[in-house]
């Protein structure tokens, strides 16, 4: 499946959690994001991980225990994976490439593919 696909599907099933669980989820995963983008290896992404503590800061953050948001990040993190089979499984796609190279030509500009999906 398209990982940018995946993305676009995960990124609106976060939207769609209460404000409670997107706010912690969203918080653990910036923190997790800006860590990653500093590293080279993910030996070092570890590495830090264990040093910077996200989950931990989180915990501060949220007045929750460590032990909290490491389960309730499972929590999240396993309705989110469920949700995301769930629609992967009713995707359809559509190559649209076709119709849209009749409509615009075979120009430089447009050669591009176009897919149409739904759920």
């Amino acid at each position: 499946m398209n990982t940018h696909l995946m993305e676009i599907l995960a990124r609106e099933i976060v939207r769609s959690l209460p404000e409670e669980k997107r706010a912690l989820y969203q918080y653990v995963v910036e923190l997790e994001d800006e860590l990653a983008a500093n590293c080279e290896t993910a030996d070092e992404f570890l590495q830090k991980l264990v040093e910077q503590a996200p989950h931990q800061k989180a915990a501060q953050h949220f007045n929750l225990s460590f032990g909290e948001v490491i389960r309730r990040m499972r929590v999240i993190e396993s309705d989110i994976d469920f949700q995301l089979r769930r629609k992967l499984e009713n995707v359809k796609w559509q190559d649209r490439t076709p119709a849209m190279k009749q409509l615009y030509g075979e120009s430089d500009q447009h050669k591009k593919q176009y897919f149409l999906f739904t759920m």
